[in-house]
């Protein structure tokens, strides 16, 4: 049974993709057929952009859909209604909601993409040594072949079984485009991904080999970092894959000289210098999706805008669509008011910010955060606010012209090393090491001014997971709490457990709209006022240990003529 929705490979070979940075820019090369293609360096690198900014430079994956899957949390909620937002929110999803399906789809559609590049560039090094170019394209296809096989495993792959996956090179000539075989479990998955990870790692640069020009490509610590974090989810089913994560971060830190960023905030502004050690590029960085705004459609991530209060009062096209939870202020509030991680990540009604004085755009003035937004939640995330502070922001470069591709300059990181330091007091701790596990954590909290801890516990793991990497999606708080609620700790599968059970809280404030009011920094609201699902769509709503996995949609299924199977329990 062939594979109907598999990407064609000749199409392949012609896409050009609108990019971000100068390292995707892509140049057509023609149509060259699949046997004549690497000829040169121009191809292979044109082959490799194929698959960069596609899988975040538009609404599917860490674009914009993928993220819908977090409203599981009580971390945030939906700002519009959506059609599918209950289902996802309450943990009872079909498959078939449009965030789920579709990114299935394209999380295989561009799998296949690195799965040609490195079999045509393996048969390649066959017959000819590769030239620099050639084997930098092959470690970032591996790379790129690891990541989007590990984002489909740890979302639709369990104990019981694993997820389709097939490495081309493994079959003499061309590969036949069949449907992969399913593996038997996620952790065969696992394996597979690890070992791609170390082949990309042994064909990438370091960092600091690539030109201001490259920077964003995968890269020798891009690959450890990545697998930290997958021997991390691993350990959900294997308590010794903990050492591993220990030897990653530790490889991080010695090998690779990653460390933490002077300031937190920092990190999420518009800065592009490289080497700043307060800014993205500097030793906190690991791997990121780069971003741009101007008159650059379609560069990059739109999250800023669509996180940005809807029409953002009248100044520019916010979408509002995620919003802050009360849950999620009471928790970052347990660090004291005022905190640099609770300002940096959620304005609260009454917090001054800057933004243009009006949609002319030529005059930047502090404003008092209020909402007029559809549905009300009381917060607004403020994590990629930064590039909206500049005057002229879109002749400036700062923010995309369009706000219907609402993107903005910011580096949206898909692992930095504090991630990686709390996976490894995470393993340290899972070990019993509490005096490892609560160095890594004060690092973390001391960096932010925030008072050390003393013996690390699981309920500091939950607090420090939850508020330092809090709205970086691609970090995935509900594949942490998943995880955690499958063979966590009892204290924290507890937390984890209760946190997806509970019913998210918003604030509810008397006359919102009224701006004059707003301004008033002693804005009277209820609290809690509820949320803006309909209460009764909770009901019921529960774990079960079956749901640390997604179900397929009925649309894969049928494609699959009954060789893809049905997750258990779904």
């Amino acid at each position: 049974m062939k594979k109907i929705y598999i990407f064609a490979i000749a199409a392949l070979t012609t896409l050009s993709v609108a990019g971000c940075k100068d390292f995707l820019d892509v140049k057509p090369e023609g149509t060259p057929t699949t046997s004549t293609y690497f000829s040169n360096d121009d191809q292979a690198v044109n082959a490799v952009k194929s698959i960069y900014a596609p899988i975040y430079d538009g609404d599917a994956l860490w674009g914009r859909e993928i993220y819908w899957e977090q409203t599981a949390t009580c971390m945030f909620v939906v700002g519009k209604t959506k059609g599918w937002s209950n289902t996802l929110s309450k943990m009872v999803p079909s498959g078939d909601e449009d965030p789920l399906q579709d990114s299935y789809a394209k999380l295989f559609n561009f799998q296949s993409r690195a799965n040609w590049i490195v079999s045509a560039l393996l048969a390649k090094q066959k017959t000819t040594e590769l030239t620099y170019v050639e084997k930098r394209s092959l470690g970032e296809a591996y790379f790129q072949r690891a990541f989007l096989h590990f984002a489909i495993a740890y979302r639709h792959g369990c104990k019981e079984q694993g997820v389709p996956a097939v490495k081309w090179e493994d079959f003499e000539g061309q590969y036949d485009f069949s449907i992969p075989p399913q593996q038997p479990s996620v952790t065969d998955n696992y394996d597979m991904i690890i070992k791609d990870f170390e082949k990309a790692k042994e064909y990438l640069p370091r960092y600091e080999d690539y030109t201001d020009s490259e920077l964003g490509r995968a890269h020798q610590a891009a690959a450890v970092g990545m697998m930290a974090r997958v021997y991390a989810y691993w350990a959900a089913y294997d308590s010794s894959k903990w050492d591993k994560v220990i030897e990653c971060v530790n490889e991080l830190e010695t090998k690779y000289g990653r460390g933490l960023a002077k300031t937190y905030h920092k990190l999420f502004d518009s800065n592009w210098k490289v080497g700043d050690p307060d800014g993205w590029w500097g030793p906190e960085y690991v791997w990121s999706f780069p971003s741009n705004g101007g008159h650059m459609q379609r560069a990059g991530i739109e999250m800023p805008g669509v996180v940005l209060e809807n029409t953002a009062w009248g100044v520019y096209n916010g979408w509002g669509q995620c919003k802050p939870t009360l849950d999620a202020y009471r928790e970052m509030l347990k660090d004291g008011e005022g905190n640099e991680r609770l300002k940096t990540n959620i304005l609260c009604y009454g917090d001054e910010f800057l933004f243009p004085k009006d949609n002319s755009l030529k005059e930047i003035v502090t404003w008092r955060f209020y909402s007029g937004s559809d549905i009300e939640a009381g917060f607004m995330i403020n994590k990629w606010m930064e590039p909206f502070s500049h005057a002229d922001f879109i002749e400036t470069g700062y923010v995309n012209e369009s706000g219907n591709w609402p993107t903005a300059r910011v580096n949206w990181h898909v692992i930095r090393f504090a991630d990686c330091l709390l996976l490894r007091a995470e393993a340290n701790l899972a070990k019993g090491n509490v005096p490892a596990a609560t160095s890594d954590i004060n690092k973390v909290r001391e960096r932010s001014g925030l008072k050390p801890i003393n013996g690390a516990s699981w309920t500091d793991i939950y607090h420090e997971r939850y508020c330092e990497l809090a709205y970086e999606f691609a970090a995935d708080h509900f594949a942490d709490l998943r995880r955690w609620a499958l063979s966590g700790a009892p204290e924290i599968k507890a937390l984890a457990i209760a946190e997806m059970e509970k019913h998210p809280d918003v604030r509810h404030y008397v006359n919102r709209r009224d701006p004059d009011s707003a301004l008033d920094p002693n804005y009277d609201y209820e609290t809690p006022g509820g949320s803006p699902y309909d209460d009764k769509t909770f009901v019921g709503k529960k774990w079960e240990d079956y749901k640390i996995c997604f179900p397929y949609s009925s649309r894969e299924l049928s494609r699959s003529a009954g060789q893809l199977k049905q997750n258990p329990g779904w």
